[in-house]
């Protein structure tokens, strides 16, 4: 394809334009917002974790979600007002929490999520690009020794799909962290995956762009894709608020709106936006700042650090498309950053988010072909999208300009649906 439109400016859509460029198309990606990386991929955890290949649908989260429903402080929150819409996505949902389905899709996903990250060493050494990158891996903490005791065997699913770990006792886990040493009566133990990274979402898709914009690829900002013209099996213009705009190919990258645009062609894809918050801070002055990258299993937070900054990020609301900001969320982030290090400052200078996140039912994103022959998504990465996003764009490249990717995507497709 000569020309392609990329229909997306979060770091999908940035990351699906840099592979095109590099394969030899001329790219102008269309994005609503005024610069890339505004939406999921702004102040997301930071984190790339192959070792989180596990999805959340997995044997025991419906009971989970039961239990959580109605508080405010659960990891998963569930609002009343999301069941009419949630409805056949809830459905696909727990019809893969058995274990068999667990265990297949955790290896579809750890599949995309191991190349993915190696698709990503590649870039950052070839182009130097800077974004707050840290490679020390990740501590998983529980609180009790039942939690502990669960997640053991999880971990042996990944291990087994070749994911190192290493599990720690309390006073193995201050080793690592010294900085959790004054709370060691809080944690059971933890469990270290050497080879999880993390980095700044944002600042890489806006790095990234600066890339792509010396490779020839056009962003045209402020523009928003409204609908399709079609001629039989193919696309022939994006209908926009600037007018139609046609190309060879099209890649629709449009995170939780590609649902609603990608059903006026009949195509229909399951996914539904699931609100995380986040909250940075400033570690300037603290100097028992944590320089290891944390999940709080039982709090289902992260506690990342990213340069001079802190962020910690988690929950999961099913609240429809609203990505308010709500008091009590925020609040609970930072009580449970305060609970695992009560001397953090510069809490007064927080910085709180909100975003959704595009989730399939069975945590696979859409990858590749559609029924049109020059359409192809890219779609539905959820809380893995950071981890994720090179892989995804480099075999959708591929597949756009005829080549046979490098990652096997059985599994991930259209067609699964």
């Amino acid at each position: 394809m000569q020309h392609v439109l990329v229909l997306g400016g979060g770091i999908i859509g940035t990351t699906s334009a840099y592979y095109l460029a590099r394969r030899g198309c001329r790219v102008t990606l269309l994005e609503a917002r005024s610069e890339v990386g505004l939406e999921t991929s702004f102040a997301n955890g930071g984190l790339i974790t192959p070792s989180m290949s596990d999805p959340w649908a997995a044997p025991g989260m419906p009971w989970k979600i039961l239990k959580w429903l109605g508080r405010e402080d659960s990891p998963f929150l569930l609002r009343p007002s999301a069941l009419p819409g949630l409805l056949t996505w809830g459905l696909g949902f727990l019809r893969c929490c058995d274990e068999a389905t667990w265990r297949r899709n955790t290896g579809t996903i750890f599949r995309l999520t191991r190349h993915s990250q190696q698709a990503l060493d590649r870039l950052t050494q070839e182009t130097g690009i800077d974004y707050d990158r840290s490679g020390v891996g990740t501590l998983r903490l529980f609180r009790d020794q039942l939690s502990m005791q669960n997640a053991e065997r999880s971990a042996e699913v990944v291990s087994a799909l070749g994911i190192p770990h290493k599990l720690l006792d309390a006073e193995a886990c201050a080793a690592l962290e010294p900085a959790l040493a004054p709370q060691l009566s809080k944690i059971a133990g933890g469990i270290h995956f050497p080879e999880d990274q993390s980095g700044d979402a944002f600042l890489f898709t806006q790095a990234l762009a600066g890339l792509c914009r010396e490779q020839g690829v056009e962003f045209r900002f402020g523009v928003t894709v409204e609908g399709f013209e079609t001629e039989q099996d193919r696309l022939t213009s994006v209908v926009t608020d600037a007018g139609p705009l046609s190309a060879d190919g099209y890649l629709a990258a449009l995170g939780n709106a590609n649902p609603t645009l990608l059903r006026k062609l009949g195509i229909r894809l399951p996914v539904y936006p699931v609100k995380g918050y986040s909250v940075t801070l400033s570690t300037a002055g603290w100097n028992r700042a944590p320089k290891v990258p944390m999940l709080d299993d039982g709090r289902k937070i992260g506690i990342v650090p990213l340069g001079e900054r802190l962020r910690v990020a988690g929950t999961a609301e099913f609240t429809g498309h609203d990505a308010t900001l709500k008091p009590s969320r925020c609040a609970n982030l930072i009580e449970n950053l305060l609970d695992l290090f009560p001397d953090c400052p510069n809490r007064a200078e927080a910085k709180f988010w909100a975003g959704l996140r595009p989730m399939t039912p069975d945590g696979i994103p859409i990858l590749g072909a559609t029924p049109y022959r020059n359409l192809f998504v890219n779609a539905g990465h959820g809380h893995l999208g950071w981890t994720m996003s090179c892989g995804s764009a480099e075999a959708l490249a591929d597949l756009m300009t005829g080549r046979s990717p490098a990652l096997d995507l059985e599994g991930m497709t259209l067609e699964r649906l």
